[in-house]
């Protein structure tokens, strides 16, 4: 992995932040996206999912978990 080290400048806009980033050049192409660690959390903050997504799951089939082990097995 490559790291860059930050000046103090950029690394205090950085702080702060709670949701992902995109960090664009100077015409606007996105170059990559920055994710904050949660500390409390000891990882990524992960992006919340919309009204729509939840839907989608509530009313997936869903699957028992021996369900998934059997599907696996199969593989």
């Amino acid at each position: 992995m490559t790291r860059v080290t930050l000046d103090a400048q950029l690394r205090s806009r950085l702080l702060d932040l709670t949701q992902p980033l995109d960090l664009c050049d100077e015409s606007g192409r996105v170059l990559g996206t920055f994710r904050p660690l949660a500390p409390e959390r000891g990882g990524y903050v992960e992006p919340p999912l919309s009204a729509e997504d939840w839907q989608r799951r509530e009313q997936g089939p869903g699957h028992t978990t021996q369900e998934v082990i059997d599907y696996l097995e199969k593989l």
